[in-house]
């Protein structure tokens, strides 16, 4: 991977946050930001990927893999959803089971438009896909979360991994979403996976990046710092819920999409939590009216408010000034 200004990257943070103005600004302060495909049709992606190419970026790409819920079980959790509907007034959608995210033709994209640097969470993508992509220009990182998943990505030839620790915000890129607790910070992840390769790791989670540096990582990912940014396109409910000078604590749930992600603990998170089946993406998507619903209506306590644990830390500001702050 190439060299950076800063060894600091900006996370994807996929529902908002991330931006082209946030990927650009991080670009031109010395960072590498990121833009996150997730949850968008290959045309929106497209059109970041245009408003970016004159400037150092990366792209995150979901690997799609089958729910492992039953499709009971999930009818379960549609029922139990439906005061929430009732509350904002909304329909819950019906099942629905399948869903790639159009991870095809994004791939396709990245490959066209020569994207610097590409990076997957969910999943470990295959060896033509890599081989596409490095084939392409493109630089492939790989997140995990464990020594075993790390050591799955590298059968497919990555150019560096990122060791995920259960202190990060948002989304977690476990294999294993039953059993994921959260409970490892970064620097244990780093270590563990750094004992298995010779490639660069990155360390994401926790916004330690003088401490993470020093453990190893070539540079660190951090999200929930920049959550406030100027450039972010973070909802104004949850810029409200963190800058109320008491955010309160975050937790690891699947209430919002059936695959584990740290948030801020809210009403949604205390009531679903305990009966939310591991089941991405259909979670997501039975809730996802329910989200937009309450973001309408500022409305903090349906919010999926993803953050890492160290999110009292956060401030608002341009991306550049709290790059120097977090640098140390």
């Amino acid at each position: 991977m190439r060299e950076l200004l800063r060894p600091v990257v900006v996370a994807p943070m996929a529902g908002g946050p991330t931006t082209p103005e946030l990927v650009i600004a991080a670009a031109r302060a010395g960072a590498l930001g990121f833009l996150a495909a997730g949850y968008k049709t290959p045309e929106a992606v497209e059109a970041e990927v245009r408003a970016v190419s004159a400037n150092a970026y990366g792209l995150n790409l979901f690997v799609p893999t089958p729910s492992p819920a039953e499709p009971a079980e999930l009818e379960r959790y549609r029922e139990a959803l439906r005061p929430e509907a009732d509350r904002y007034g909304v329909e819950l959608p019906p099942l629905r089971l399948t869903d790639d995210d159009h991870y095809a033709a994004k791939v396709d994209l990245a490959v066209t438009y020569r994207v610097p640097v590409v990076s997957f969470t969910f999943g470990v993508p295959s060896v033509a896909t890599v081989r596409a992509l490095r084939a392409a220009g493109s630089a492939v990182l790989i997140t995990v979360t464990t020594e075993d998943e790390a050591r799955r990505a590298l059968a497919v030839e990555p150019d560096a991994l990122i060791a995920q620790g259960g202190t990060a915000g948002g989304h977690s890129s476990t294999l294993s979403p039953a059993t994921y607790r959260g409970d490892r910070s970064a620097a244990e992840v780093l270590a563990e996976v750094r004992a298995v390769t010779g490639l660069p790791v990155l360390a994401a989670g926790g916004g330690d990046v003088p401490g993470l540096l020093a453990a190893g990582a070539a540079a660190v990912q951090c999200g929930t710092a920049f959550l406030l940014a100027d450039e972010a396109g973070t909802r104004p409910a949850q810029r409200a819920v963190m800058q109320s000078g008491d955010p309160g604590p975050t937790v690891v749930t699947r209430a919002f999409t059936g695959q584990p992600a740290r948030a801020l603990r809210n009403r949604f998170v205390d009531t679903y939590s305990a009966i939310a089946p591991v089941g991405y993406p259909a979670v997501h998507h039975l809730t996802a009216p329910i989200r937009a619903a309450a973001a309408r209506l500022g409305d903090a306590g349906a919010l999926n408010l993803w953050a890492g644990v160290n999110v009292a830390a956060a401030r608002p500001g341009p991306l550049a000034t709290l790059l120097d702050h977090i640098q140390g």
